[in-house]
């Protein structure tokens, strides 16, 4: 049986440790042990380039659990790598070492002082939990990275990270105050203010080290350590030059804690961060300046930040077009757009007057019409707009990551900083050198302190790695002649640690690592970062090496418009691959993950209810995907898509669809569950489950006449709880009543014509609601004859109702499943070619037509028929914008409390039906902000999965419904919604349909 993590009988067995090191870790820790090849494969990879098997994978539970960890690895001389989301783009996070994950346990507020504005916390607590936090004292902890929603304090520690307001706040080590830290030799101590150290022990030797190392290349660090505020390679020796005012204490006191600041967990391992607060402005404004070129947005940059701005952030014309690609961003990209501009400077001002901010804004606009740009500046003074725009610049790098095709744009010289007075001609040479070597780059990010994320396009599999060897050189010439600094912001990793001797000279390069085996003689930490590091170009560290091979593999659905070419130059796509190349279409759609870990974030949305619950990368969108690209570059054995891997890291998946649109790449793991359950079903054929769950539209009728007889079974439990385990269903579930027929009851009067029909539908009424809910289908029907419509129906005298096939797909029948949507199509088709819509009311069997349909090779057919399909409520908003309904509706005074089926959420279905429950009078409507419901079709009533589904519920929507008044009317359009909310709560929910039909006057 699998357990709520997902982890069966046969993978404990597979992780049993064999090694001494796994054996001894499992006896000391209450933690999670994990040596299997799969979790080790999940963790070789992070948001870089690069690949690399670790040793082994601990999840220490508490403090305890870390000191055994780092005690029995050093005992065994493992190397020690900790690790917080895996977010570092130079692989910081990846190296042959014991990884230590501290983000499920390790992530608690320790202490707080909100008078001092200090809080002490452990590693592991991601950036946005903790300002959630802070936020009731009026407080934030201002370094706010991109990445906030998933990434750690302690990984921010690590890279000395610095985001979007860093001219206004300065970078992590200008923030943090002290790291209590576990060193080499096992000694633990607190890093702080030298002059607060005490006078004897490890940290106090540590600092007379560092004092005399400093002093030595005193010269050096003032002649070779860049002067620009975003400089964060090598070791920050230059807190010691006595000589110069600290530049990372206000009152000029040296922190020893500032050396392990960027350090990338080479010299100890943080157990708790002590970190400098600021007041929380209570008041932002925006302005975004859209300009006809990219140089004058660089060129501009100097003057505005004359106004003293929070934050000024670049999107370019690539992020832009990306952007309007992705449905979650483009209607709020739209609005910031004037014209087709090439690029747009995001400009925040932030303070305590809100007046102040508007007169800030208005400067703005006076400066850009004095440089030539008058009306350019969209003017953003409410803060939901800011925040939509601010989440669309936060995606930057998972949008230009978007980009279907071997070509992806590659982070190595990111984030090279330049004083801004030579900002526009830096990127304009820059420019001239991706030209030179056939290829474009991505910009976007800080301009206000000049450091642009930007990435050439390059296809790491091919010539990619020669050309980003000769771009770096290039680019670094260009930096050093602008006096910058080639590490800006991410840190030095794999990717850059090389061009650290080249950065600051020989003479400090030996410095660092006199710091290095002062800290760690063994080299146990985190080994070959900053100082003795490979070369960036090293084929044995690239996740895909010229070596890198894709098994041979006929997937079932066609997935060949994954397999595209993009010219790096113009940025135009080509035309998809043929049908004949979906096999490699499929591992190119996988490998759209680029592991930057969108994810783990917690905020509103609907992924990934199933991490939500664990905690555990192995049940992340990430974890899943990066265990598929394993598998299918023959990496996990050759079981291929059947193995057991696959079958577990899929295992508590529910197929929301989450990720196909909260995911910026468009990971879409619902559908690559369905390939991977059809393979395996191939291999181990189906249980009896299986069939029922997929036969259900075919057995249906048949279960109706019998409907009596389970009601009765239903009642006994000595009967029902047998029959149920046989079955493999938890017993807490009742099992479905199948009490309707409403088309076979309507066959008659399918396509009688009603009073005053002005128009026609076909209602697509799918097995859920004919056998199990026929009223809604009743309500659907009679809502839309009042409309003035003519309603078929998806049934002719003699034949069994038309399918999408859903069932079949979840249980692993594609074949069935397809034949299922071929009948349909055929059966449609005429109604499409009249103009007829196609209204369905279950959103993940009409959605159905509008995603998978596309996909089973039925070519234009599928596409006019997905642009026919609307759910009920999108139906009725499109025929009210186009001043064709005529629905009278009467007032229905209370609250609507308003639940969206994950399907809703994914296709952007939700919001139809907010508007439509608008439309009746009196009516208050109120949406709950969660995920998935956790039923997800026959999930819920799997025995194995029974407790998963309802921690899911739990997680915000069975709360918001207990605390729901009892008047108020629960709206769910989904089947396994409505089941999920009466079986956790006691309550019924109604599909929209039937409250409409309450309405009707």
């Amino acid at each position: 049986m699998t357990s709520l993590t997902g982890k069966t009988a046969a993978a404990d067995a597979r992780v049993k440790p064999e090694t001494e090191l796994a054996a001894r870790l499992s006896r000391e820790m209450e933690g999670e042990v994990l040596f299997d090849r799969a979790s080790r494969g999940r963790y070789s990879t992070d948001a870089s380039i690069y690949q690399v098997m670790p040793v082994g994978v601990v999840i220490p539970r508490h403090q305890q659990d870390l000191t055994a960890a780092l005690e029995a690895a050093r005992d065994a001389r493992v190397a020690i790598l900790a690790r917080g989301a895996g977010t570092s783009q130079c692989g910081q996070t990846v190296g042959e070492a014991l990884v230590i994950d501290t983000t499920r346990w390790l992530n608690q507020v320790v202490d707080f002082d909100a008078e001092a504005r200090t809080v002490v916390v452990e590693p592991g607590i991601v950036l946005d939990h903790l300002n959630a936090w802070l936020k009731p004292h009026g407080l934030w902890y201002p370094v706010d990275v991109s990445t906030s929603a998933q990434c750690t304090i302690g990984g921010m520690t690590g890279n000395n990270s610095c985001g979007s307001r860093s001219i206004r706040y300065g970078n992590m080590v200008h923030n943090v105050l002290g790291v209590d830290a576990w060193l080499a030799d096992g000694s633990e101590g607190h890093f702080g203010f030298l002059d607060e150290l005490p006078e004897s022990g490890p940290v106090r030797a540590l600092a007379e080290r560092v004092k005399a190392i400093a002093g030595n290349v005193a010269p050096e660090v003032r002649e070779h350590f860049p002067k620009v505020l975003r400089r964060v390679g090598g070791y920050n020796l230059d807190l010691f030059d006595c000589q110069n005012p600290k530049p990372y204490d206000p009152q000029g006191r040296a922190n020893l804690a500032h050396l392990l600041v960027g350090s990338e967990g080479t010299l100890g391992v943080s157990r708790r961060i002590t970190l400098q607060l600021s007041p929380l402005p209570e008041h932002k404004v925006l302005g975004v300046v859209n300009f006809p070129t990219f140089y004058q947005a660089m060129d501009f940059t100097q003057h505005i930040v004359t106004l003293d701005p929070t934050a000024v952030e670049l999107v370019d014309r690539t992020m832009i077009d990306l952007s309007l690609e992705n449905p979650a961003f483009r209607p709020v990209i739209e609005k910031a757009l004037i014209g087709q501009p090439q690029a747009v400077l995001l400009v925040e001002f932030a303070g305590e007057e809100h007046e102040a901010q508007l007169a800030s804004l208005k400067r703005l606009t006076e400066l850009m019409a004095d440089l030539g740009l008058p009306e350019h500046v969209v003017e953003m003074p409410e803060a939901a707009e800011q925040k939509a725009l601010w989440n669309v610049r936060k995606a930057g790098l998972n949008i230009m990551m978007s980009m279907k095709g071997d070509g992806k744009p590659v982070s190595f010289i990111e984030d090279c900083a330049v004083p801004l007075e030579h900002l526009a001609e830096y990127t304009d040479r820059l420019t001239e050198v991706f030209h030179r070597h056939g290829t474009e780059g991505t910009w976007y990010a800080h301009a206000s302190v000049g450091t642009l994320h930007v990435r050439p396009i390059l296809d790491m599999r091919r010539d990619g790695a020669r050309k980003m060897r000769e771009i770096a050189e290039e680019a670094s010439a260009l930096v050093r002649e602008y006096k910058g600094a080639y590490s800006g912001e991410h840190g030095d990793g794999l990717c850059r640690g090389e061009w650290v001797a080249w950065q600051f000279g020989e003479t400090l390069n030996d410095a660092f690592r006199a710091l290095k085996s002062a800290f760690d003689p063994s080299y146990l930490l985190n080994p070959g970062k900053i100082v003795d590091t490979p070369k960036m170009d090293d084929q044995r560290y690239f996740r895909f090496p010229t070596r890198y091979q894709r098994i041979p593999l006929t997937p079932l659905f066609d997935w060949s418009s994954w397999n595209v070419t993009r010219d790096p130059l113009t940025g135009e796509q080509g035309e998809p691959g043929s049908a004949g190349d979906a096999t490699h279409g499929l591992a190119m759609a996988v490998e759209m993950c680029n592991n930057n870990g969108h994810c783990r974030k917690f905020d509103a949305g609907t992924m990934c209810p199933s991490y939500r619950i664990t905690k555990d990368e192995q049940h992340l969108t990430r974890g899943r995907a990066n265990t598929l690209r394993l598998v299918l570059s023959g990496q996990l054995g050759e079981a291929g898509l059947a193995g057991d891997e696959v079958k577990e890291a899929l295992d508590l998946c529910v197929s929301c669809k989450g990720c196909k649109r909260d995911c910026p790449t468009g990971v879409d793991m619902a559908k690559f569950k369905i390939e991977a359950r059809a393979a395996r079903a191939r291999v181990k054929g189906l249980a009896l489950r299986d069939r029922l769950v997929g036969e259900m539209p075919r057995y249906a009728p048949w279960a109706k006449r019998v409907s009596g007889l389970l009601r009765a079974v239903e009642r006994f439990d000595l009967l029902a709880r047998p029959l149920k385990k046989a079955l493999g269903l938890a017993p807490e579930r009742r099992l479905p009543a199948f009490t309707g027929d409403f088309l076979g009851e309507s066959r008659a009067t399918s396509s009688r014509v009603s009073a005053g029909a002005t128009g026609e539908v076909v209602l697509f009424v799918d097995t859920f609601n004919n056998y199990l809910e026929s009223d809604n289908a009743r309500a659907a029907k009679r809502v839309l004859e009042a409309a003035g419509y003519r309603v078929h129906l998806n049934v002719k005298p003699g034949e069994r109702p038309l399918c999408c096939g859903r069932t079949y797909l979840s249980s692993g029948q594609f074949d069935k499943a397809r034949a299922e949507a071929k009948r349909s199509l055929d059966a449609l088709m005429p109604f499409v070619k009249r103009g007829v819509a196609i209204v369905g009311l279950e959103p993940s069997c009409l959605l159905s037509l509008r995603d998978e349909f596309l996909q089973y090779g039925f070519g234009d057919e599928a596409r006019a028929l997905s642009e026919a399909a609307f759910l009920f409520e999108e139906f009725l908003v499109r025929a009210s914008e186009a001043g064709e309904l005529s629905l009278e509706l009467k007032p229905l005074p209370g609250r609507a409390l308003l639940h969206g089926h994950c399907h809703q959420k994914a296709f952007d279905a939700l919001r139809p039906v907010e508007q439509v429950l608008g439309w009746i009078p009196e009516l208050t409507v109120t949406t709950i902000e969660s995920s998935c419901c956790g039923m997800a079709g026959s999930f819920g009533y799997e025995a194995e999965h029974y407790q998963a589904s309802l921690k899911m519920a739990e997680l915000s929507l069975l709360p918001a419904i207990r605390a729901a008044e009892e008047g108020d009317v629960l709206v769910a359009d989904g089947t396994s919604c409505r089941h999920q909310i009466r079986d956790g709560s006691g309550r019924e929910a109604i599909h929209v349909a039937r409250l409409l039909e309450r309405a009707l006057a």
